[in-house]
């Protein structure tokens, strides 16, 4: 999916702004890193529309809205959500 400007112009509010962007995205993710991150997260202006925006557009990596990959895909896929659309 590409991004527009439109759609992150949020973006320039956030408070990870300024951070390294492996604190987002690192490359050994480990639990400290992650609690690091969803900490800058929780004090974001714009948390909201970062996590609408990560879960609209199925982000594959990073904590984006305070919520990582799996997080992020709990809320787009709810747990049972195949069975009950088979059943």
């Amino acid at each position: 999916m590409r991004m527009n400007v439109r759609e992150i112009g949020w973006a320039v509010r956030s408070a990870c702004r300024g951070s390294d962007p492996e604190l987002f995205f690192p490359l050994s993710p480990s639990a400290e890193q992650e609690a690091r991150a969803k900490a800058v997260c929780a004090r974001c202006p714009v948390m909201d529309d970062c996590r609408a925006y990560a879960v609209r557009a199925g982000e594959p990596e990073g904590i984006w809205g305070g919520l990582t990959v799996k997080e992020r895909r709990g809320l787009r896929f709810p747990a049972g959500w195949r069975r009950r659309a088979a059943g």
